[in-house]
């Protein structure tokens, strides 16, 4: 089985693929309409969206009669793992614990989000523990 494709998406593009990630299929006029409120794009902005990410084979478009049908094809997941990587890479040399750092200074946490960490600490350490 070959490795899924994780193209570059750009912050534009990103914004079609969620749209597509909402809901899939979807002809372009839809796209258009969703976008168009959200972004002020036009048709053609769209169209030239939709045309890289095919190429780019993020998005798949198929023939329902006289229009095609666009749905996505890298999934959500992928591209937020490969999103996660490189940011981690780029900022903070590839290490999770000075990211976490960063946001611990820098940004409100809540009650819920301090639950998250501590449980997912607890997590890693269990996982750590069941390899020594």
């Amino acid at each position: 089985m070959s490795k899924p494709i994780n193209p570059p998406i750009s912050e534009a593009e990103s914004r079609v693929m969620e749209q597509l990630w909402k809901r899939a299929p979807q002809g372009s006029e839809d796209l258009v309409a969703a976008l168009h409120a959200d972004t002020g794009w036009h048709e053609n902005t769209v169209r030239t969206l939709l045309n890289r990410l095919i190429r780019k084979r993020a998005v798949r478009a198929e023939r329902d009669g006289r229009r095609f049908l666009y749905s996505p094809v890298l999934t959500r997941e992928a591209w937020q793992s490969a999103e996660s990587r490189s940011l981690l890479d780029r900022v903070f040399g590839g290490r999770v614990a000075p990211l976490l750092v960063h946001f611990t200074r820098n940004e409100k946490l809540g009650a819920k989000d301090i639950a998250e960490l501590r449980k997912l600490v607890d997590q890693l350490e269990k996982k750590e523990r069941r390899h020594d």
